[in-house]
């Protein structure tokens, strides 16, 4: 099994920030990338940023200059670091992890359980 704990998320007023981590445990070969989604009321989850295991960073448009995502291979462990906040980036928060669980299987999509984060005054 593979294990996603998340933490961080919260209640923010706009223009604040918050910093949400990921850490992966459980039986895991290997990590090619983790990241970060979001699910607002109402539409779809959508990608919020995601990182290679070679350090390669995809940001949504709506979150460049803003998120910063980062990685501690070591600790098997993603972090969104989340500044200026918007009303609207009022989400269910999702961690995603690709991974395979050992030698010669198949890469597959973890999920964790979701943190909620809230920006408003």
């Amino acid at each position: 099994q593979v294990q996603l704990v998340e933490s961080g998320g919260g209640l923010v007023q706009p223009g604040g920030s918050l910093r949400l981590s990921c850490a992966a445990s459980g039986s895991i070969f290997s990590i090619h990338a983790m990241g970060w989604y979001r699910q607002a009321p109402g539409k779809q989850r959508e990608l919020v940023a995601t990182m290679t295991s070679g350090g390669i960073t995809n940001h949504a448009d709506s979150v460049t200059g803003r998120f910063t995502i980062s990685r501690d291979n070591a600790r098997s462990t993603v972090y969104l670091q989340m500044n200026s906040l918007k009303p609207e980036d009022t989400a269910v928060y999702y961690c995603n992890v690709k991974a395979k669980r050992y030698i010669g299987s198949v890469l597959r999509d973890y999920w964790g359980q979701g943190t909620q984060v809230t920006v408003s005054s």
